[in-house]
């Protein structure tokens, strides 16, 4: 994306975008003159998914909740500290509301044109996933005199609170419009994967997306709990995602089009790491906390003995090989094909698991969190339904998730073709254990505990962020001592909390030099809490 300039919270800042952004049908979306909505938003949802797998959302909550730093290797600084200053996550802040920006361009151009009503619809719907994600990160911050530009040189800060409230409307009204977009198809742009990379892949889908809308209404709701008061709790009868939102623009085998998840170049030149799986992570697979041998083989490298460490420690005795290959990916890969070299009665399987190929799209929302969003919801009574078919219903497509291949496909036949078959034998080997067999958790605590620990797990090297918000808010996966399989927390950690973890981001540097009469004061990383969280 080509250099632009633009004022977020009241200063004009050039800004040269760092998402890892690729679209083949536009160069500079961002460009007002002779740009439109059919070219704005295809690049705007790509940047979405550019955000959420960035380092300070995807990055941070991995090094927060499922990482480790490689031992033996040294100068790690805040990422095993934890102490994050104001110029630690500028990129967050900044790319973000470049982002929304984006998304308040369409709108404004699509206002009172029934033609494009989906794209006003759309607009709203990702407006409203990326003020939510703000909040999560920040609580407080400008959204009534955000993206105002020189209208507001030094926009207010609106409360956490307001703001889920008003995205929740705003969610609303945008499935009204879908509907009304519905009733009037013959007069209404119709969405391609040329405008639409989420959800028309096939042909457009706008069922799936007020199904998101639902979705991303529900996350709020739940995470709120009783800290807000909605003007609306209902959903649609549309219901909630049953498959995987995953952003895809056309992802492929050439350079600046490659999947941004997968660590390879188009010329089959692996990526390597310095980061290992948490001891922690790995205890929810090997035996020591739950026994996942499935998922364990298409998680980790060398499985049942994947390198891993505890985050903090730098003096392992036998390091791994540093910069080790990526730990979420097979050892091997053929250089002509670019396939795993992993082959099972003629047929290849390599390309399970998280890191699966070329192609392989960027998830905003699966299908497994929203499973377990609707069971925890359904747990706290805020919407019917039977929990403990839901909470099941999230573990399957935990595994669908997993078995698929880039194209989102699960193989007909061979090891990874039966994702509700696996997911059903992963609850009988842990049938004792409640954190797996939801009819053993007798109270609503142990219930919340069985739900989070399986969205964890669920969401490993995926949506990471989801899971540092998740365990903020309710605790979960429980953190019962210090050692390697007790706690994810990095044993160097500075954090003064009882849990050795920070519960927030600083407000960026940015905002302190410009718009220090409204930046909140007295933030700590340590003891400032996001509105819903404990």
């Amino acid at each position: 994306m080509k250099k632009l300039v633009y004022i977020i919270a009241g200063v004009a800042i050039v800004f040269a975008s760092s998402c890892k952004k690729y679209l083949n049908i536009n160069d500079n979306p961002n460009s007002v003159i002779g740009s439109t909505p059919d070219l704005v938003l295809p690049q705007a949802i790509t940047g979405t998914a550019a955000i959420t797998n960035a380092d300070y959302s995807n990055g941070i909550g991995a090094d927060l909740m499922y990482r480790a730093n490689a031992g033996g290797v040294s100068g790690f600084g805040t990422v095993i500290s934890y102490d994050y200053t104001n110029s630690t996550f500028t990129a967050a802040w900044a790319n973000t509301y470049d982002n929304l920006n984006d998304y308040k361009y369409i709108k404004e151009q699509t206002d009172g044109k029934p033609a494009y009503i989906y794209f006003n619809a759309v607009s709203r719907i990702m407006s409203a996933y990326l003020f939510g994600m703000l909040v999560d990160q920040y609580d407080n911050i400008p959204y009534t005199d955000a993206l105002k530009a020189a209208g507001s040189l030094s926009p207010k800060y609106d409360k956490g609170t307001d703001i889920y409230k008003s995205i929740a409307l705003q969610l609303d009204t945008a499935i009204a419009q879908i509907n009304s977009g519905l009733a009037n198809a013959l007069s209404v742009t119709p969405f391609t994967l040329a405008s639409d990379p989420l959800f028309s892949q096939s042909g457009p889908n706008m069922i799936a997306w007020k199904q998101f809308a639902n979705t991303v209404k529900l996350r709020l709701i739940v995470r709120a709990g009783n800290k807000v008061t909605f003007a609306n709790t209902n959903f649609t009868s549309d219901g909630f995602l049953t498959n995987d939102a995953l952003v895809n623009p056309g992802y492929s085998k050439v350079a600046g089009k490659i999947s941004p998840i997968f660590p390879y170049s188009a010329t089959n030149t692996a990526s390597t790491s310095s980061r290992l799986p948490s001891i922690y992570i790995v205890s929810f697979y090997d035996g020591i906390k739950l026994n996942d041998q499935k998922r364990g083989t298409v998680v980790f490298r060398n499985w049942p003995n994947p390198p891993s460490n505890q985050l903090g420690n730098e003096t392992n005795p036998n390091p791994p090989t540093s910069p080790a290959p990526n730990s979420w990916i097979k050892p091997s890969i053929n250089a002509t094909t670019g396939l795993y070299n992993t082959t099972i009665s003629g047929t290849d399987y390599g390309k399970v698991g998280i890191m699966k190929d070329y192609t392989q799209g960027v998830p905003l929302i699966t299908a497994a969190e929203s499973y377990f969003l609707q069971a925890e919801a359904v747990a706290r009574g805020y919407i019917t339904g039977d929990a403990n078919t839901l909470f099941n219903k999230g573990i399957d497509a935990s595994f669908a998730y997993l078995y698929k291949d880039g194209a989102g496909v699960v193989p007909s036949s061979g090891p990874y073709s039966a994702p509700a078959a696996d997911g059903a034998a992963y609850r009988l080997a842990n049938s004792t254990k409640y954190l797996a067999n939801y009819n053993l958790a007798t109270s609503l605590e142990q219930q919340i505990e069985a739900i989070i620990t399986q969205k964890y797990i669920a969401l490993n090297m995926i949506s990471m962020h989801e899971a540092w918000n998740e365990y903020r808010r309710t605790g979960y996966p429980a953190i019962t001592g210090t050692g390697p399989t007790q706690t994810f927390a990095s044993t160097v950690s500075v954090s003064t909390r009882p849990d050795r973890l920070p519960t927030r981001f600083p407000y960026p540097v940015t905002e302190s030099n410009t718009n220090a009469a409204n930046v909140p004061a007295g933030i700590d990383k340590f003891k400032t809490l996001i509105f819903w969280a404990k």
